[in-house]
């Protein structure tokens, strides 16, 4: 148990460490950032409930992800002045797309095969 909350955490610092380089790199799409972010979510909440299953973990970090998508069609002011400062706009977002929704299924179904893999490998199967 202790080991497979040291890869997650491990997984969210490296996919944090991706998804900040893909800001700063303009040949990486936009959309990547909000797949990483999806794919983040996943291990945050798989990290949390680690003894639940994958369809219970893909859909809490799906929901989530959706609510501060359509969270961000809200323009009152505290919301507005979270999102002026850095951190606020990194994990508020900035405005609503309908494309990002489909990076964040994305992301979170790259997390589901992620896990699955680990999950193999922990199991012996190659």
């Amino acid at each position: 148990m202790k080991k497979s909350r040291i890869l997650y955490i491990c997984l969210i610092g490296f996919i944090i460490l991706c998804g900040l380089l893909s800001r700063r790199v303009s040949m990486i799409p936009l959309f990547t950032g909000d797949l990483l972010y999806a794919l983040m979510m996943y291990f945050i909440i798989r990290f949390l409930w680690l003894h639940s299953s994958i369809r219970f973990v893909a859909f809490i970090s799906l929901l989530i992800c959706w609510l501060i998508e359509f969270g961000q069609l809200s323009q009152a002011g505290w919301l507005v002045s979270i999102r002026q400062n850095l951190l606020g706009r990194l994990i508020l977002g900035q405005g609503f797309l309908w494309s990002d929704l489909i990076a964040y299924l994305a992301g979170v179904i790259s997390g589901i095969l992620i896990d699955r893999l680990i999950h193999l490998k922990a199991n012996g199967i190659n």
